[in-house]
């Protein structure tokens, strides 16, 4: 199979690059830097070049409060660049892959969402993210994804691990719930739907819903330290206040892939303990 991978060189790009090709597919990556992806022209070019079979459509603008205070741009890498990648794919008869977030939901469900509930952004990098869905066509493969955390790239295992270098004390909140998402994982699992020609909405999460105060106790666990030194804080005590409005409740039940057979990913404990070892040696 030949891939395009959007987003190459990011978090989750770096590691769909490494799975497609360990599997033997033909891989062809491309960053910000060689394509940007609001150019409808570059776009269509670079795929005619590459006449992938899918193009896995990894790049976004993520900075979820900048989105906030640059909506046109969060619109145009978000949402029109998505139609852009839809439209040009469909001229040499490629498929998409799309990677798309929780943040489509308002988090006020009292349990988890499933693949079928309506969406309501409460955010523009939300609201960009649902019109990137919107853009998809009936054969392509929209994946949901939360809390991503990886090797590569800025995330929140990073962050929590160098705040406890820095200070005895960590606060994080404890009314914003999710499903931690480790970006290997979630790649592998890509892989999976990818070559089972998997079509429609799935939602893709490592298991196990934890507020963001319980994850970074966790994430000390893992790395040896003693989780009482996180303390827990309402979102709405955080000074300065969050200029973008997050999801309360943040968990996907991954239904889809229950309904598929497809055998779910583990606890995020597992590839944590993963990640904290590997970044201890790197």
């Amino acid at each position: 199979m030949r891939v395009l991978v959007t987003g190459a060189a990011g978090q989750l790009g770096t590691e769909l690059v490494d799975v497609f090709t360990s599997h033997g597919d033909e891989v062809v990556g491309v960053a910000h830097g060689d394509l940007d992806i609001t150019d409808h022209a570059a776009v269509d070019r670079v795929i005619a070049e590459v006449r992938p079979d899918w193009v896995l459509h990894a790049a976004a603008w993520t900075a979820v409060d900048n989105c906030e205070s640059d909506p046109d741009k969060a619109f145009a890498v978000n949402g029109a660049a998505t139609a852009n990648i839809v439209a040009s794919a469909a001229k040499c008869s490629a498929r998409v892959m799309y990677v798309s977030t929780d943040y489509v939901f308002d988090g006020t469900k009292s349990g988890p969402y499933v693949e079928s509930d309506p969406t309501n952004p409460q955010s523009v990098y939300g609201a960009s993210k649902l019109a990137g869905e919107q853009a998809l066509r009936p054969e392509d493969l929209n994946v949901r994804i939360s809390w991503v955390c990886g090797f590569h790239g800025g995330n929140m295992v990073k962050t929590i691990l160098r705040i406890a270098e820095a200070q005895p004390e960590l606060r994080f909140v404890h009314d914003q719930v999710g499903h931690p998402t480790f970006a290997d994982d979630a790649a592998r699992m890509m892989h999976t739907l990818v070559h089972r020609d998997a079509h429609g909405m799935f939602h893709v999460t490592n298991q196990g819903a934890v507020s963001w105060y319980e994850f970074a106790g966790e994430v000390l666990i893992a790395a040896g330290l003693d989780p009482a030194r996180v303390s827990p804080v309402a979102t709405a005590e955080l000074q300065p206040p969050r200029p973008a409005k997050r999801p309360a409740n943040s968990v996907l039940d991954n239904a889809a892939l229950r309904a598929a057979g497809i055998p779910l990913l583990d606890d995020f404990r597992v590839p944590l303990a993963r990640l904290v070892n590997r970044l201890r040696q790197s």
